[in-house]
């Protein structure tokens, strides 16, 4: 890893500087105080040290972002969106409809974070709202934006949160009509990809909005196809899509003991951020939490591969002192999911491993199925990115005669819900040992062989 630094890739809270702009009253500190005190004891939930370099801040970090993330709860949007609105002459009725009165106004991709109400894990929201102006008064379009982060900025449902900002922004402009189009996209759970819908698609409309039939619907969705707009359906309310992953059979199917004390923690966690835990949607969000942080519970168990690596250290001798033609193998996309030790919030992507193996003699390269089991064992703890990068490559290195490559790409929730608001954003790691390390052109000839383009996981 030369010179990166465990940690490097989660930016933290240091030297008590806050994250974002949450202006804490007496109050605010009081309840970042009781969710500190409640991640300590998810993390001795864990079996892990709180006291441990890399988990001392973090329960501090957690609180901060939860609060960041839950920051809705204390906004108000009409005192946000009514010091914006301006009067506009529009076009006589007979005329034509532009301006202040009746022209369609779209705000496209506004990226947005909220936290899902069922398992309190973030999700990445592409929100488009649109209104008709009525009344010759138009607002300031900054103010669409803000106005919809207000209630993402809360524990949420797509669907509910589409209605919530049509609703607010209808009341305060007081147009013909507002829509609001959200592409939902959810955190992974190992092993559930393929079994809950990765984006979800929801829309809200208001007054000319109501009738899905409107012209002003057609006019709506060619304009925002004109920037990619997938052409496919927009749920409705009543949805059957099967959106939080947390409610999927297999995501449910670990047996646990859920200890009174974690689920009180996590129910503090929702009282503080100014949420009621016994309300319908959250009676069950602190097990389905638990179920999830759980999968990262540490281990002591060690990851033995004595009898497969005994019989190929005699085929795979380091430094390529074999007497067979050696050849670089690629095993790519091993996809993987995590969790960040310093913000307990997941990171996810795939793991890139090349190395040398016989050419000749009939030898088979190291299995992908051997090499998937290598990548879950070290994501199923708390990590980051760099550590894991480096635990991989110790771990597959025998299995290659020590020459070894490993490439890490993850998408970081912590660059998204924090404030800092990077979407889109990856971050790639690499590990080398032998050959790999101190030849270039084997390291290139590896390269050349990872994915091209825009990451699809």
């Amino acid at each position: 890893m030369g010179a990166l630094e465990e940690g490097h890739c989660c930016l933290g809270v240091e030297n008590g500087s806050k994250l974002g702009p949450i202006g804490l009253d007496v109050e605010g500190q009081q309840e970042i105080g009781e969710i500190e005190g409640a991640v300590k004891t998810l993390l001795q939930g864990l079996d892990e040290d709180i006291k441990r370099e890399g988990l001392i801040r973090t329960p501090r970090r957690v609180a901060l972002a939860f609060m960041e993330g839950t920051s809705g709860y204390r906004m108000n949007v009409k005192e946000i969106v009514q010091d914006a609105i301006f009067p506009e002459a529009g076009l006589d009725d007979r005329v034509g409809e532009a301006g202040g009165n009746g022209g369609l106004v779209v705000v496209r991709d506004l990226g947005l974070f909220s936290y899902c109400e069922l398992c309190l894990l973030p999700f990445q929201v592409n929100c488009h709202v649109a209104y008709v102006p009525a009344g010759q008064r138009v607002v300031g379009l900054s103010k669409l934006s803000r106005a919809a982060d207000v209630f993402a900025k809360r524990l949420q449902d797509p669907q509910r949160l589409a209605d919530e900002v049509c609703s607010a922004l209808h009341n305060v402009i007081k147009p013909a009509g507002v829509c609001v189009i959200l592409q939902c996209q959810h955190i992974h759970f190992p092993c559930s990809e393929s079994s809950f819908e990765k984006e979800i698609q929801v829309s809200s409309g208001s007054g000319v909005f109501e009738e899905r039939e409107a012209d002003i619907w057609g006019e709506l969705l060619g304009l925002l196809r004109l920037k990619g707009f997938p052409r496919r359906d927009i749920s409705m309310k009543n949805s059957n899509q099967t959106w939080c992953p947390s409610l999927v059979s297999g995501a449910n199917r670990m047996a646990l003991s859920l200890a009174p004390l974690l689920t009180n923690a996590v129910d503090s966690i929702i009282i503080s951020v100014g949420e009621n835990p016994s309300r319908k949607e959250l009676i069950g969000t602190p097990a389905r939490f638990l179920r999830w942080l759980m999968k990262f519970k540490k281990s002591n168990v060690e990851m033995k591969l004595n009898g497969y690596v005994s019989s190929k250290l005699q085929l795979h001798e380091p430094n390529g002192e074999v007497g067979c033609d050696q050849k670089i193998v690629s095993v790519l996309n091993l996809p993987f999911c995590s969790q960040c030790e310093h913000h307990l919030l997941p990171f996810h992507g795939v793991v890139h491993i090349g190395g040398y193996f016989c050419a000749s003699g009939g030898i088979t390269p190291v299995g992908k199925s051997l090499l998937q089991s290598i990548v879950h064992f070290h994501g199923s703890k708390l990590q980051v990115q760099e550590r894991l990068t480096r635990q991989i490559a110790e771990t597959v290195a025998p299995l290659f005669g020590g020459d070894v490559m490993v490439v890490v790409e993850a998408k970081h929730t912590c660059m998204v819900s924090r404030g800092i608001g990077k979407f889109g954003s990856h971050t790639a790691t690499v590990a080398r040992l032998g050959r790999f390390l101190s030849d270039p052109g084997a390291r290139a000839l590896f390269m050349q062989t990872l994915p091209a383009g825009t990451p699809n996981w």
